[in-house]
């Protein structure tokens, strides 16, 4: 089967499984895991996603929340996959819509897809099994495999080498970061701690989520086990570097305590290096001062050591602090 020129019936997650019937199928009723997808014009990937989605062996629940898209994305969804549900947002409200997806959907857990990821047989099932034998288990970290050849992200090689103490008998490494594209949440934990920041958009957004859901008590583990596959477009993303440096520091003013922000600011910005790219992260940052006085909110001293040990720990410049 053929779904925007990917084939479905060979080298993807799920193969083995007759794929005539792929759209049709609907999700398992009481499923412990939903997926909650955000999207915006791209509405071919979107649609091989879903089919890959719709494929796994543990027929989740499925949110799209569309982000005010004007290729079809809608019409597609609804006619192709009438399993899913979409929410139209009508205007692009950034990472914040995957927490509108997980309002929506009625299952304890919530796994995050982006457009152009999706999940590997198994991997939701056996995450559930790790979430209901560790209560605090609040967010796992799945390991990340990217295009075609399934190169690990760097990311998550980070995570895998995290200093962080692990919490005793849960499987993994404790981190305080994640990718968003590949991550399964407590649905209650995502919820009480607010979900994605509304201000950030996309790009660097998991880091002030992260922290919350560690300053509220629970565990975030990178578990290598759980697997996601990631196949992003090539190609440059205009402005995207600023903007992480923006929520980069949005995050550090946010959380972090008041003596300690000039040094964490200084760090940061060293490692944007002296480019243009730096100047525009950080005038936006500065934009965004008046919201920022407003919502500050220190992390609790545990919470606020781990970032220190963290921030000790040397990494190569790709990786991302987690």
């Amino acid at each position: 089967m053929r779904v925007g020129g990917t084939d479905l019936t060979s080298g993807s997650p799920g193969d083995g499984e007759a794929r005539a019937t792929i759209r049709d199928r609907e999700p398992e009723p009481g499923a412990a895991v939903g997926v909650a997808i955000v999207t915006r014009n791209r509405r071919e990937q979107l649609l091989e996603t879903l089919a890959r989605l719709q494929a796994l062996p543990e027929r989740p629940p499925v949110v799209v929340a569309d982000n005010g898209s004007g290729d079809g994305t809608g019409a597609a969804v609804r006619a192709g996959f009438p399993a899913v549900e979409l929410v139209e947002l009508g205007a692009n409200h950034g990472s914040a819509a995957r927490t509108e997806a997980a309002r929506r959907l009625a299952s304890p857990l919530v796994a995050f897809s982006d457009d152009d990821s999706w999940w590997a047989d198994g991997a939701l099932e056996r995450a559930a099994e790790l979430f209901d034998v560790h209560p605090r288990l609040g967010l796992i970290a799945a390991r990340v495999l990217v295009g075609p050849a399934r190169r690990l992200d760097s990311t998550c090689a980070a995570m895998a080498a995290s200093p962080l103490p692990a919490a005793p008998g849960v499987p993994g490494t404790a981190v305080l970061g994640f990718v968003a594209c590949g991550a399964i949440v407590r649905r209650e934990a995502l919820l009480a701690c607010g979900g994605f920041e509304r201000h950030y958009g996309i790009g660097g957004e998991e880091q002030l989520l992260a922290l919350d859901l560690a300053a509220a008590g629970w565990q975030l583990q990178y578990v290598e086990q759980i697997v996601a596959l990631h196949r992003p477009q090539r190609g440059e993303r205009p402005g995207r570097d600023a903007h992480v440096l923006r929520n980069d520091l949005w995050s550090t003013w946010l959380r972090r305590p008041a003596a300690r922000i000039p040094g964490a600011t200084a760090r940061t910005l060293a490692r944007s290096g002296a480019r243009a790219r730096t100047l525009r992260g950080a005038a936006a940052a500065l934009r965004g001062l008046p919201w920022i006085l407003r919502a500050r909110r220190p992390l609790p001293a545990a919470v606020e050591r781990s970032v220190r040990l963290l921030e000790r720990t040397p990494r190569r410049p790709a990786q991302r602090r987690v």
